[in-house]
């Protein structure tokens, strides 16, 4: 069912303070911060890995781990009839589902609905 880790979603107080240590101390790319709604969200890229967002407005201390399925609707019914609970919601690039594991680790999965968002808000970075 899971097909790759695109994205860890990972809450933050403050985006632009992350996003440079991740930049500075750490060595990564920061591939875009904007600032939507009242929030801001920055992404960083290390390696050959997922995409690390640092968002906001996300409650809690856990990322989520959001994981890429080729077919939402038939992951999401697999997993509903596994007894596994979550909430539907939508993200740049597709309709995605959360919930938690046993232990309380949030994953995620999502379909590549729309892969223009892939590039759309790279080297954005809005004041």
């Amino acid at each position: 069912m899971f097909r790759s880790l695109d994205f860890i979603y990972a809450p933050t107080q403050n985006a632009d303070e992350e996003l440079s240590f991740c930049t500075k101390i750490l060595g990564g790319e920061a591939v875009f911060s904007i600032r939507a709604f009242d929030t801001r969200v920055a992404a960083v890229r290390f390696g050959e890995g997922p995409l690390l967002l640092l968002a906001e407005h996300l409650e809690g201390e856990q990322p989520i781990l959001i994981f890429r399925v080729d077919d939402f609707r038939e992951a999401v019914k697999s997993l509903k009839e596994r007894g596994i609970e979550g909430e539907q919601l939508e993200i740049p690039h597709g309709p995605c589902f959360s919930f938690r594991t046993v232990g309380g680790q949030r994953l995620a999965i999502y379909e590549l609905k729309r892969p223009e968002m892939n590039t759309h808000f790279t080297g954005r970075f809005d004041p």
